[in-house]
């Protein structure tokens, strides 16, 4: 294996904690029931990933959410609960991604939303004192834009591709199973994080 050049970090409790059961219990409190069946960690249902991957607007998101109760809820509401999700930045990893950035190139690969990601960059100024959250790497992929997600291979080959990258000089960091085992049979180099590592904690960036 060739020298690790490269680092591609997945961002939700990677870099970013998340919470699955804080947005369950939010869109609960609306009326909105069983979003944990619809939307986690390793599925999403149509509607989720069709936003994961900018099929759909956040009009169109919000609407059907909307249709999935009784209960009349404005789109401030609705944004809120999904944003629910989202807790802080975790300030020593990115610390660290910033370290790594003198002897690697660093990239961000993230299944997300416009919704999200227009939290996560005002959390970004507000926590980390950053205009956004691409600035701390030489690029940022994000599935919205790309209408691609993982753990579909057609992303990690895209991002190889656009970023001029040896899978074998790529070290990946992810927490969700299936993004790993896709990554790894390309070639990559991988770690999957659990929920007690931090990424500044991991060896392996210079194997």
């Amino acid at each position: 294996m060739g020298k690790i050049k490269n680092i591609i970090f997945d961002l939700g409790a990677v870099l970013f904690d998340i919470d699955f059961q804080k947005v369950n219990q939010a869109f609960a409190d609306l009326g909105v029931q069983n979003i944990e069946q619809q939307y986690s960690k390793l599925s999403a249902n149509f509607l989720f990933e069709n936003l994961e991957m900018g099929k759909i607007t956040t009009d169109e998101f919000y609407q059907t959410l909307q249709a999935q109760t009784d209960v009349p809820l404005s789109q401030q509401q609705l944004e809120n609960a999904w944003n629910a999700i989202l807790l802080n930045f975790r300030k020593e990893s990115m610390a660290f991604v910033t370290q790594l950035k003198q002897t690697h190139r660093v990239f961000l690969l993230s299944n997300t939303n416009i919704i999200h990601l227009k939290q996560i960059n005002f959390q970004a100024k507000t926590e980390l004192d950053v205009e956004r959250l691409d600035n701390f790497f030489e690029k940022a992929y994000y599935s919205f834009e790309m209408g691609m997600r993982k753990p579909d291979e057609h992303i990690f080959h895209y991002v190889l591709k656009d970023a001029q990258l040896l899978p074998e000089e790529t070290f990946f960091i992810d927490d969700s199973a299936p993004n790993i085992e896709t990554a790894a049979k390309i070639g990559f180099k991988t770690h999957l994080l659990l929920s007690d590592e931090k990424v500044e904690t991991l060896t392996g960036y210079h194997d």
